[in-house]
């Protein structure tokens, strides 16, 4: 440090370097556990595994980044064998959607349905997007991947609601019948990043990714605020016009960075 302070190295690329040293040393942690517990909810356990759909989205797109940057593949090897082992724990493979935890594998709905949670599965598909954009062509479990995410996407598709939206029950969408619009942005980012990227073919998947984009956008105050986001939980929830957090405005950017790409290129034929 004393060296590049030396070299008179601008204060923020010696701030971007503390953070990326910090960053490295995370992940070298990360790397260094056994991650060999069961991933039954209750005692803490997400504090030290992925127990939780969401962490899908939040630590294997992460770790394989940080492959991708450095070339080392110990990260992303950690990503592969944490994103299965929730996987095979937490997605219902008759239903291709995520559980939230295990505490809604026997909880029903008003209408005697499984219980999926919008947003949940959202982070999951958005995260499968994510991770495949940094995993190499040949890297030796990416046509898992691929069969999951298009599993997902054929099932969220058909699960969006006439005007666009997906509804935060899933599969009782009449017992929550607002709009949500964090789940909706993170299904338009995965989806449309599938067209662009050759894995959705486009003539089945545009036509869902227009209508949810023309619903999202009708939810948008005039200052730019994304209305009808579900304040933070782990399961299907009420919102309002006025309610937002964060990740409901990171939704709508992710899939309007998707979107754009989209609609400016030409189709693609499907690539893997």
């Amino acid at each position: 440090d004393e060296q590049l302070r030396r070299a008179a190295v601008p204060p923020s690329t010696l701030t971007l370097l503390g953070l990326v040293s910090m960053s490295l040393a995370l992940f070298n942690f990360l790397a260094s556990r056994k991650y060999d517990e069961p991933l039954t909810w209750g005692n803490g356990i997400e504090t030290r595994e992925l127990a939780w759909c969401d962490a899908l989205f939040m630590g294997p797109p992460s770790m394989a980044a940080v492959s991708a940057a450095t070339g080392d593949r110990r990260y992303l090897d950690l990503a592969d064998r944490l994103w299965w082992k929730t996987t095979d724990y937490l997605y219902d493979k008759d239903e291709h959607l995520y559980f939230r935890d295990s505490r809604y594998f026997e909880q029903r709905e008003k209408n005697g349905r499984k219980v999926f949670w919008s947003r949940g599965n959202g982070w999951v598909l958005a995260g499968l997007a994510r991770i495949l954009d940094d995993m190499p062509q040949d890297y030796p479990t990416r046509a898992r991947y691929v069969a999951l995410y298009r599993d997902m996407a054929e099932r969220v598709a058909g699960l969006q609601g006439a005007d666009g939206y997906w509804r935060s029950s899933l599969l009782d969408p009449d017992s929550r019948p607002n709009p949500e619009t964090s789940g909706t942005g993170f299904f338009l980012y995965g989806l449309a990043w599938g067209v662009n990227n050759g894995i959705l073919p486009r003539d089945k998947y545009e036509a869902h990714v227009r209508r949810g984009w023309n619903a999202m956008v009708k939810a948008v105050h005039p200052d730019g605020m994304p209305g009808w986001v579900q304040p933070i939980g782990a399961e299907p929830g009420a919102m309002t016009a006025d309610t937002t957090e964060v990740y409901g405005t990171g939704a709508l950017l992710l899939a309007g960075s998707e979107i754009i790409k989209m609609v400016a290129s030409p189709a693609r034929a499907d690539a893997e």
